[in-house]
């Protein structure tokens, strides 16, 4: 498995358009680095992943602050 992954491929495994990838990259919601003199992105696999597992914690820390501070069970973070 590669180490880096290219920007249509992280749309497509978020099932997000690529504009909105780069929407991420320019908050810095997900760090990517810049690849070249024509500045190609790449995003690394473990970055992405740790991106994927920090909205699933905020997810469940919303739904514990919208129930009064009763937290769903760690495991349960998407269903």
């Amino acid at each position: 498995m590669a180490r880096f992954i290219k920007i249509e491929d992280v749309a497509e495994e978020l099932a997000i358009t690529e504009r909105q990838v780069y929407g991420l990259l320019h908050s810095g919601a997900l760090p990517a680095i810049q690849i070249g003199g024509r500045g190609i992105w790449r995003i690394e696999r473990d970055k992405l992943e740790e991106y994927i597992a920090a909205q699933y914690e905020a997810q469940r820390r919303r739904i514990a602050e919208s129930k009064g501070g009763e937290e769903p069970p760690a495991d349960a973070q998407d269903g």
